[in-house]
Order: C-alpha cells, then structure tokens, then sequence
C-alpha cells in the first residue's frame, strides 16, 4: 500500500479527539466476508468517504486484499476511487448523472442504471462511440432506485436498446435482510430470481452485508458488503469482524461535582452523591451524537479509560462530553479515553443515541486527527 495518505485533518497535539482506523482490520473484515459469501464473488462498498474513515486508504487496503469491484454512491467518489486503484470494477450505485456520460467513461466509472431516462442517455452515448459498461438495477421491494420488474421485462423486448447498453451486471437491494427472518427477505429473493432469469447472461447480485449472512441463496455471483467491512454487525449477525475504528476523545478537566449539583446543558442529569466528572474535547459537531448523552429519565453511553467503564453524565453538546470517573482514581488532565473501538462496540453507542452505526461512522467529523495504521505495527498520523 502506498504510504501516500489524507492531508492532516487536525494536528494530534491540538486535537480534542481522534481517530485511530485500523485497515490491516479492513482487510481482514473483507477476507471473512469473502470466505462467508463462499463460490460468490466479494466486492466493497466505499460509499460516504468509506464509511467514515477515508476513500482512498480504504480502496487500496481493499485492493490489496483481493478486492476487485467497488460501490460507490456517486461519481466523484468514483473518481476518488479510480485514483487510488486504477485497475477495479467501480459502480456508481446513484446512476448517471444528466449530462455527464462522458465523465464517467473517461475514468471508466459504471453507472449503475435504474430509469428509463438513464437508459436512453447511456444508449445514446454508447451509440455514439461510449465503451464503459454499466449496471441494471432492478428494484424488488425497497421503492428507491430501480426499473420496476415489468419494466425491467419491457427492456429485454426492446433487444437493440438492451444489448446497445453495455450491461456487466444485474442486481437490486434488500430492504431488511438486517431482520433476517422479515418475510420481504424471501419475496425480494423470489422477485430478484424471476429478474435474474431475464437476463440469464449476466452477474447477478443482490447480497449487502446483512444479505451475505442470509446465506447462499442471496449471495448470487456477487456480494456487496458495506457496513460489515467497518467492523460492525449488520442487524443480527454475528461472526469475527474486528473493529476498524477507534474513537478517542482527549480529557481537557476533571472537576468535583457536588451532590445535588447538575452537570451540562439544561440540567438534565442531576448527580445523588458527590462525582469526579471528566470533560473531554468532542461532542455533536464531531460526529458524536447529541442522544448518546444522559439524563435522569435514561442512561446515557459509556467510554472506556483505564480498563474500567466511564458513563456519559448529562448531555453531550457541540464541543464536550462530560464523564463520570469517581471510580476512576488514575484519570487525569490529557489522557486519552475511548468512545467507541476494540472495547466498547459502535452498535451499542448508536443504540444509546437512538441511531445506527452507519450514522455514526459516516457523520465522523473533520476536526479528529487520524492515525491509520498500516499492517498492525506503522502508524501514520494525518
């Protein structure tokens, strides 16, 4: 992997948190999924700057890995990708942009194709000469992107319109394979066989990452995880993802916190005895969710420092978290204090804050200083 990585979002001395991205983890994640999705080929989705943690280092590390194809949301993310790995399958999950076939052709970017009106730009620029392929999304229950099956059926009628649009893949998405046993799992499969067997020359993929733990029957010829990648588990599955992503928060103070005394905006945690309350230097402009914080009415999140749990005490604000570190004897000014990563997983932060992992990890902020590390001893800061 090239030791080429993001221009320094914060200097690590001025930073109130950081980012450490694991992408040895990444690699590893993708290999586990490769090995789970079985005959299926396992592509990458790097869509929302790879999850949080960085487009480009998070392309080659897949790259290098074994990945072949890659999922983005849109062009320039496409772009980013190209340049980091020049010789990969990218699809441009999004479609074609008006007016820009062109583009897309010169860095050989796939639109990912699910209207009639991208249909007929693409035909036309392919019949003007365009060689990039392209995508044919179908949609078998989500009601996002995608032609309707009887559409879908009406496109293979029109076989000089098919066969001008360079297709390299036929594939739709599963709206709740993160619930395994929801029954629009089994008819989106059933809907999807039906589409696959319109176009019987083609890859077929179905499977995100909740999809691959589905089992055999959705993975297809290709897989596309996303979120199971970052290391966390898409809806109820299990298996040995490593953590990717380490998020550390700087402690600015420690204060004694009288009993009776409230702590934070509003009010809304009022302490029963006396507390040692850490400060640290992150909050909601940063990525860390405003509901992660605590209450008298609900508990809030917890950091990890020392070995021992630190619970969020009040409620998290723009710039700072407060914790509570009574029984923390060893805290002080500077430490470093882990918000989520190997010991605290960011599913359980995101169900704190009433959100989602995905949330979290693709809403990480620009002020954190990152350290990726490169093959599980080099650190790089940035």
């Amino acid at each position: 992997m090239s030791d080429t990585l993001p221009t320094p979002s914060a200097d690590p001395a001025l930073a109130g948190g950081r980012l450490t991205i694991d992408l040895a983890a990444l690699a590893d994640n993708w290999r586990t999924l490769a090995a789970r999705a079985g005959r299926a080929a396992t592509a990458a989705a790097v869509k929302g700057d790879a999850y949080g943690i960085g487009i480009g280092p998070a392309a080659e590390a897949l790259a290098e890995a074994g990945c072949h194809t890659f999922f983005v949301a849109l062009p320039e993310e496409g772009l980013r990708v190209r340049e980091a790995v020049h010789d990969a399958a990218i699809y441009v999950l999004n479609g074609l942009m008006p007016g820009t076939a062109a583009t897309y052709a010169a860095a050989d970017l796939r639109p990912v194709l699910g209207s009639w009106p991208e249909i007929e730009e693409w035909s036309a620029f392919r019949a003007a000469g365009g060689v990039t392929g392209a995508a044919l999304h179908v949609d078998t229950g989500m009601n996002r992107l995608g032609l309707a099956p009887a559409e879908a059926r009406k496109l293979v009628e029109r076989r000089d319109l098919a066969a001008g649009l360079g297709l390299t893949l036929v594939m739709s998405h599963l709206a709740a394979a993160d619930t395994p046993e929801h029954a629009l799992n089994r008819k989106q499969l059933t809907a999807f066989r039906a589409v696959r067997s319109l176009f019987p020359d083609l890859p077929a993929s179905l499977a995100n990452s909740a999809g691959i733990f589905l089992g055999a029957d959705y993975h297809f010829d290709l897989v596309r995880p996303g979120i199971a990648l970052y290391g966390a588990a898409p809806g109820d599955a299990i298996g040995p993802l490593r953590p990717v992503v380490t998020l550390e928060g700087r402690i600015l103070m420690i204060r004694e916190v009288k009993r009776g005394d409230a702590v934070g905006y509003g009010a809304a945690e009022t302490v029963s005895e006396p507390k040692r309350v850490a400060v640290i230097g992150l909050g909601y402009a940063d990525g860390y969710h405003r509901r992660a914080g605590s209450s008298d009415r609900r508990r809030g999140a917890r950091a990890r420092l020392h070995g021992q749990d630190a619970p969020l005490i009040g409620r998290v604000s723009m710039d700072l978290v407060a914790l509570d570190v009574t029984d923390i004897p060893g805290a002080r000014r500077g430490d470093w204090v882990e918000l989520f990563g190997p010991n605290i997983p960011v599913e359980e932060v995101a169900e704190r804050a009433e959100t989602i992992g995905y949330e979290l990890l693709t809403g990480l902020g620009r002020r954190y200083a990152r350290r990726y590390v490169l093959n599980g001893s080099t650190n790089i800061d940035t």
